[in-house]
């Protein structure tokens, strides 16, 4: 215990003692940021955000109403989790007939994907058995 204490007290020391050495000479102060400097690193940091969050999404949502804008009756979807065939497309809505027959109105927004043709084939091929 006694030379842990005496360990902390000698540390304790050095650190002060580092401190009233630094004050007593004369220390330049850090130069200050001039605007350009913090405008170009906003700049980077808007250049940044943009290159890997925003341009990415926007070519996502682009490739998404693409999409949906060319749905037609047939097409095999999945919206909000659930896997139908188009039935009808309205203006807002698109009406999806489930495996079992049932028919569920969604909006559009609520496609997530067009399902390959090859999806639509298994499908029937397990449903004949």
């Amino acid at each position: 215990m006694k030379v842990k204490c005496y360990a902390l007290l000698m540390t304790l020391s050095f650190v002060l003692s580092g401190r009233l050495f630094a004050e007593g000479e004369e220390v330049m102060p850090p130069p200050d940021q001039s605007l350009w400097q913090t405008l170009i690193m906003v700049g980077i940091a808007f250049l940044f955000f943009y290159v890997i969050l925003w341009r990415p999404e926007q070519k996502r949502r682009k490739a998404l109403e693409e999409q949906r804008s060319t749905l037609k009756k047939g097409d095999r979807v999945a919206a909000m989790g659930i896997i139908g065939t188009v039935v009808r497309v309205g203006e807002q809505t698109v009406i999806l007939k489930m495996y079992d027959g049932a028919k569920l109105e969604f909006y559009k927004a609520a496609v997530t994907d067009i399902l390959p043709e090859t999806d639509e084939k298994k499908v029937e091929l397990i449903s004949e058995e």
